[in-house]
């Protein structure tokens, strides 16, 4: 879990998308986070980790729903809700700490 530390340390917000490839929806949240990521440049961070492929810190993190979306800056959760969400609101919500 070193590299998560590194990860969510920045000192830029950092979105985090927490998924499973087989969920309903999951290609579409894909094209959505390219949108979320174009929109925010350098200004943020948009990940996405497959909770199946990182089980020991979905476990970790208490992820039981698919999407869980993490927002992260200098090592701090900010924000964290579970289920879809748009491009705009997920924008606005990481604008909210650069």
């Amino acid at each position: 879990m070193t590299k998560f530390g590194d990860l969510i340390g920045s000192d830029i917000p950092v979105l985090i998308d927490f998924f499973a490839e087989w969920e309903e929806g999951a290609n579409d949240l894909h094209g959505i986070l390219r949108d979320v990521a174009a929109a925010l440049g350098d200004k943020a961070k948009v990940i996405k980790i497959d909770i199946e492929k990182n089980e020991t810190l979905a476990n970790a993190l208490k992820i039981k729903g698919n999407p869980t979306f993490i927002i992260y800056k200098d090592g701090e959760m900010k924000w964290r809700q579970s289920g879809a969400q748009d491009a705009n609101t997920l924008i606005s919500l990481v604008q909210q700490y650069v």
